[in-house]
């Protein structure tokens, strides 16, 4: 790949700190790192570069610093909205943490681990099982995403409902900032009362601040039991189901207070796709009829199991009696806890499979929620017939995943590439069309139109449109100010200038 001299001379730089094994520049080579996880952006790097120290990390920024090469730190590569992607100038330089992978604390009694920015968050849930700790942040990518990652990010997943996402589990953090200086902000304390905030800066930035090479998170008792139970809604209707999914949080809430850990909602169309292209995760056959929506729904106790199943079955009871539930399956075995997991777990990786979607990572008032689904499904019906409508998310704590796919049949008889083709290019036609309804109908009830994905390149012009000129001028200022040569992760976030 040709390079200008700035970018040869920081290339050269970096193999002479870090060694040639840790500067990809073979184009081949670094073509996974170059794309998002759902293929939707494709950047052009000039190459990847493998920190291992936090100190190599401060290096090579101030490297980039002298040549003014804009670096784009990536940690497992697993995000929804292209924040760690390059673009396509050939002259930003991926900066990936993923081999700073050190423990390097743990606190039994403070309850924290401290680890690198490349841990990945299934590494972290295990040293915590060692230890007799949860660590209760959870994705479906917990193999490859990273702590550094979710934190930049401000990663929610499936647990935010009880523990909140990963800015809550964070107690402090180690940063380099785009001058190339170091910020040790390790400190395990639940109580820092000493100025502005700079943990909750960095958290959330998705790396256009500093780069976090660090973090101390925060571990919790392990519940004496949990249950989980799922349960399908009367309502046929995916709108009318969101109504009587956010009636059944209101019951659950009521009876389970802050042992309620998990609340997901899936309509028929997000469960369906998982039973086409991955069956052994499919609904059970045996719960309700296919039309109908599902909750899933956990229960962790801290006295007993015994304790966690009364305190589900009371929920159920309460919900089947009046006609929340039509049917509920309450799992006894781990194995069947799983299964009910894994189909939840499994919507996205279907959908990935099924084709390419506008895609929507919404918040929203629980209030607001049911109203919300039935007059966005209305308008984008009425706008783009024959559409899908892929609804399901952590309805517990008011984030939904309202994606929306193509119509079914313009892959009639079609292969696999030849309906992923054929999506890909309706997508492309009417994005943005579908995205101004969606994010309209969010704002009108003031909601977010990114719950935990981030805005990266996906959402960062959108941010801009529903955003006050105060608030972005806020934000510019702050980028300004930690970061005035703009080498961390241009464009993101923010439009900012080349």
């Amino acid at each position: 790949m040709t390079t200008d001299s700035a970018t040869a001379v920081f290339l050269s730089q970096a193999k002479a700190l870090l060694g040639e094994r840790a500067v990809l520049t073979d184009s081949e080579g670094f073509a996974p790192y170059a794309t998002d996880w759902r293929q939707k952006f494709f950047g052009r790097p000039a190459a990847v570069v493998f920190p291992s120290t936090t100190q190599e990390v401060a290096e090579l920024v101030r490297l980039a610093n002298q040549q003014s090469v804009a670096l784009v730190p990536q940690g497992g590569n697993t995000g929804l909205s292209g924040g760690a992607t390059p673009d396509e100038s050939g002259r930003q330089v991926i900066l990936n943490l993923s081999r700073m992978t050190r423990i390097r604390a743990r606190d039994q009694d403070n309850k924290t681990i401290t680890v690198d920015a490349g841990v990945t968050m299934q590494t972290v849930q295990e040293e915590a099982d060692r230890m007799g700790l949860t660590f209760p942040l959870n994705l479906t990518a917990r193999g490859t995403a990273t702590i550094g990652g979710n934190l930049s990010t401000n990663a929610g997943g499936t647990a935010v409902l009880r523990y909140g996402n990963a800015r809550a589990l964070c107690l402090g953090i180690e940063v380099v900032t785009a001058e190339g200086q170091v910020w040790d902000g390790l400190r395990g304390l639940r109580k820092d009362n000493t100025g502005y905030d700079l943990r909750d800066l960095f958290v959330g930035a998705e790396g256009t601040l500093g780069i976090i090479t660090g973090a101390v998170m925060a571990l919790h008792p392990k519940p004496a039991g949990v249950m989980t139970a799922l349960a399908c809604l009367p309502d046929p209707e995916p709108a009318q189901a969101a109504a009587r999914a956010v009636a059944l949080l209101q019951v659950a809430q009521e009876c389970c207070t802050a042992s309620l850990t998990g609340f997901e909602f899936m309509t028929p169309a997000s469960m369906n796709p998982v039973s086409d292209y991955y069956p052994q995760f499919a609904r059970p056959a045996s719960l309700g009829s296919a039309d109908q929506s599902c909750v899933l729904l956990e229960v962790s106790h801290a006295e007993s199991e015994q304790a966690a199943t009364a305190m589900l079955e009371r929920v159920l009871d309460i919900a089947l009696q009046g006609s929340l539930v039509a049917d509920a399956l309450v799992a006894q075995s781990l194995q069947q806890a799983q299964a009910f997991w894994d189909l939840r777990e499994h919507i996205t990786m279907a959908a990935a499979e099924d084709g390419l979607q506008v895609k929507f990572d919404i918040a929203l008032p629980i209030s607001s929620i049911a109203e919300f689904c039935q007059v966005a499904q209305q308008r984008l019906l009425q706008a783009y017939p024959g559409i899908r409508l892929s609804n399901f998310g952590h309805l517990g704590d008011g984030n939904l995943h309202f994606n929306v796919a193509a119509p079914a049949h313009l892959s009639k008889g079609l292969d696999r590439q030849g309906r992923h083709e054929a999506y890909r290019a309706y997508v492309k036609a009417n994005e943005d069309g579908i995205r101004r309804i969606v994010h309209d109908e969010v704002v009108a009830r003031q909601g977010s139109i990114s719950a935990e994905h981030g805005l990266g390149i996906l959402r960062r012009d959108e941010a801009a449109h529903y955003k006050s000129p105060v608030e972005i001028e806020l934000m510019r200022k702050i980028k300004q100010a930690l970061d005035p040569n703009n080498i961390l992760n241009p464009n993101k976030v923010l439009r900012t200038p080349s």
